[in-house]
């Protein structure tokens, strides 16, 4: 009986094979492919094709069971998130060819017992198996092995064996559709296979050992196929490697290309195919294309790695960078690994130019940020404006946000410092040692490389980054938050207009692509150094995410003050209002004051306390501070909180060293202060607390780039290897060593080789007084 179909409230209707039935509406209309991989996390109709090589064990007899437990577990989590999956499998060839050989090894012993009247057993050759004999033995075991499964995320599957008569078949190719969408409209799983029984015999191939496989390349085919035919969004091919190179995977030169474009083909060399299967990555690239123009996307990935299997088919779905991505649409601009690489040779070319030159484009951007201020100013109040309209940014956030003449005329000041420091930053002599007569050792400083800089809503951190860059001769790679992104663009426009003047524009690269941090952060062959600038949560992430690459950074900045029994009067709340008031949003600010128990009930501290509320400061009360208190503020929840707001939590210690042991369990190593007129007490807390920097009777607020003299920062390091504290151009510098020597070799120097060694320490050549 046909149904017309109607239109419910709330609800969707849709027609396929005259069964009208109700289902979750799409999230786009079918007919036009994804044009970048954060889309595909709107993906409702998804087809998983696992190849032979992901589905096989290594000694290709019998099936990978945990890789397949995993994939069954991806496709139910995706399944019972309201989408609809479909699965093309291989493996019945495999699985057959396991119980097949059993078989016939178990009857061709106990024939041989019989015949020889002993359990001894002579060596027995294992005959040929057929293919599609193999197909038969091994296709419902395959299918009950899903089946057992997907029981255990309540999921039903569902069988279907194809051949290619079916498409060919008007009749069957309508009979199959209908089928596959009942099956989806019930929410069940279709798994689809080539019919391997029946097929007509393949040409002869040794593909696995022992046995003539069944053009497995069909299987690359069909899954294109069913994935068109069933106005699928996204078709996700899992086989061994991990996507598609630009040449063989192995060689020298090979890399993984991201985003695969149709008409790309000529560019690339295809290699062998994989160990098992008939496909071969030309079959899965010619199956992708016919997909892709059927309005199909298609990601092909590693259903094999280890270490990515157990979450690849979830990642590709929420738009991670796994795999090759076919997509219809060439970006703008560079990719972000073109782009890397255009740091790096920038980098390198910056870093070969003469200190002066360098020098001069820092001062031509200093000037460039005063002379074009009011088209900077003008982007800004647009990022601004669409922050508040979106209401998405808290209060701190939009103060960072924002920029304002005075901003501009300190960032210039801060440029200007930087240029003149940097004069003999590069290639600085620090060490320089003879080995032996004519063989001399030096230690030069040298560029890091290429530095990632991840920042949020701070777009004044983009020209003080690049000054540093510029003046360590590094590349660098900016990302900026979308917040930001007018204020961005023109600073960046501007950076590169003052690198220019030296031919070095490709040094410093904004990325404006929809490139996820995470992605970024897996760039280890093209990055040296990623330096976050944000949020604790926007350090940990990507600490978290970092593969292979140092972070140089701290994940909060839980600053304090103690205030000692000999501290000023005057000088207390002076400190303590600089240090909480100033700027709470900065890192350097104070969040817990720690106050000697003798100073309670004291006139010093009802001043404190008076002080902190006239500013507006709500204050915390750390568990020993409000048991002396009959009422008492809002006890803190914790004492590792990071407020980066007028807000501060007051703890009671007994002591100096109190004072320090406290910090150490509950702070972040990155800025502490005393007040104190004791110089004893101060050396001690100066000596004993292991921050970054640790102050004596000054604001917390001194901990910066700027007001230490370096010109700018790149950020303040809580690490304890290379740079600590705020980083200016020499945490952004390593060394390599130089040896000059005439022909000199290493068995000169030994027990009756001719030559001694001297280990003589040089002095060093007089730096530039400028």
């Amino acid at each position: 009986l046909y149904l017309p179909c109607q239109r419910l409230r709330n609800e969707s209707i849709r027609c396929w094979s005259n069964i009208p039935f109700i289902t979750v509406p799409l999230s786009r209309a079918h007919g036009k492919s994804f044009a970048h991989r954060s889309e595909l996390k709107h993906a409702k109709r998804i087809v998983v094709k696992l190849g032979s090589a992901v589905v096989t064990r290594g000694d290709e007899c019998g099936l990978a069971l945990g890789r397949l437990a995993s994939i069954v577990e991806q496709v139910s989590m995706l399944q019972n998130q309201g989408r609809e999956m479909m699965i093309v499998t291989s493996g019945a060839v495999a699985f057959g060819k396991q119980r097949l050989r059993h078989e016939i090894l178990l009857s061709q012993s106990v024939r041989q017992a019989l015949h020889s009247g002993q359990s001894q057993l002579k060596d027995m050759a294992i005959p040929v198996l057929e293919a599609r004999a193999c197909a038969a033995a091994g296709q419902s075991g395959l299918m009950a092995l899903y089946e057992a499964m997907f029981t255990q995320y309540s999921i039903c599957a569902a069988q279907i064996l194809v051949t290619n008569l079916d498409f060919h078949d008007e009749q069957k190719r309508r009979n199959l559709n209908g089928t596959l969408h009942e099956l989806l409209r019930m929410n069940i799983v279709p798994i689809i296979n080539t019919n391997d029984a029946v097929v007509p015999p393949p040409e002869p191939n040794s593909d696995l050992q022992g046995v003539n496989v069944i053009s497995v390349k069909d299987n690359d085919s069909l899954a294109a196929r069913l994935a068109v035919e069933m106005k699928t969004d996204l078709l996700i091919v899992l086989s061994d490697v991990e996507g598609l190179f630009d040449s063989p995977p192995g060689s020298d030169d090979a890399k993984l290309i991201d985003i695969f474009y149709p008409g790309d083909q000529q560019s690339v060399t295809f290699g062998t195919k994989s160990r098992v299967g008939m496909g071969g990555m030309e079959a899965k690239v010619k199956a992708a294309l016919w997909a892709l123009q059927g309005g199909t996307s298609v990601v092909i990935a590693n259903g094999t790695h280890p270490k990515i299997s157990g979450h690849v088919i979830t990642d590709i779905v929420e738009g991670k960078k796994v795999g090759t991505f076919f997509s219809e649409v060439k970006p703008a601009g560079p990719t972000v690994e073109q782009q890397a690489e255009m740091a790096r040779a920038g980098g390198r070319t910056l870093a070969a130019l003469q200190p002066e030159q360098r020098a001069e484009i820092i001062y031509r951007l200093a000037d460039l940020l005063t002379d074009q201020r009011e088209e900077i100013l003008l982007a800004n109040k647009k990022d601004l404006e669409e922050a508040e309209n979106k209401g998405r940014l808290a209060l701190p956030l939009l103060k960072r946000l924002s920029l304002s003449t005075s901003k501009l005329n300190s960032l210039a000041i801060g440029l200007r410092q930087i240029a003149a420091s940097s004069q003999d930053s590069v290639g600085r002599v620090i060490r320089r040692t003879r080995i032996a007569k004519d063989l001399d050792l030096e230690q030069v400083t040298v560029p890091i490389g290429v530095l990632l800089v991840i920042f949020e809503s701070r777009p004044d951190c983009l020209p003080q980054v690049s000054a540093l860059a510029i003046a360590s001769g590094n590349g660098l790679l900016l990302k900026g938050g979308k917040e930001a992104a007018h204020s961005n663009q023109i600073l960046h426009h501007l950076t590169q207009e003052a690198l220019s003047i030296h031919g070095v524009r490709d040094a410093v690269q904004l990325v404006n692509t929809r490139e996820e941090v995470e992605d970024l952060c897996r760039l280890d062959k093209l990055i040296d150094l990623i330096i976050p600038r944000g949020s604790s949560q926007l350090v940990r992430n990507i600490q978290k995410a970092a593969k292979g690459i140092p972070v140089m950074g701290h994940s909060e900045g839980i600053c304090h003050v103690y205030v000692d029994t000999d501290a000023s009067v005057e000088k207390v709340t002076r400190i303590i209002r600089d240090s909480k008031c100033e700027y709470p949003a900065a890192c350097n600010a104070l969040e817990t004051l720690l106050i000697h128990r003798d100073l309670l009930r004291t006139p010093l501290f009802d001043q404190i306390i008076d002080m902190l509320r006239v500013e507006q400061v709500k204050i915390h009360a750390g568990p020993k501070f409000a048991s002396y208190l009959t009422f008492s503020p809002s006890e803190v929840k914790s004492l590792r909180i990071e407020y980066g707001d007028l807000e501060c939590c007051i703890e009671v210690v007994d002591s100096v060293q109190e004072a320090v042991e406290h910090i150490h369990k509950y702070g972040s190593s990155h800025t502490d202060v005393i007040i104190t007129e004791n110089e004893k007490t101060a050396e001690f807390f100066l000596q004993h607390v292991d921050s970054a920097c640790v102050f004596w009777n000054a604001s917390t607020r001194f901990s910066d780039g700027y007001r230490f003299g370096l010109g700018a920062e790149v950020g303040i390091s809580t690490s304890r290897i290379h740079a600590r504290g705020p980083v200016g151009i020499e945490g952004l510098l390593t060394t390599k060593w130089l040896l000059r020597g005439d022909n000199h070799v290493v068995s000169d120097f030994s027990e009756h080789g001719s030559m001694k060694y001297l280990h003589e320490s040089l002095p060093l050549p007089q730096r530039n007084a400028n």
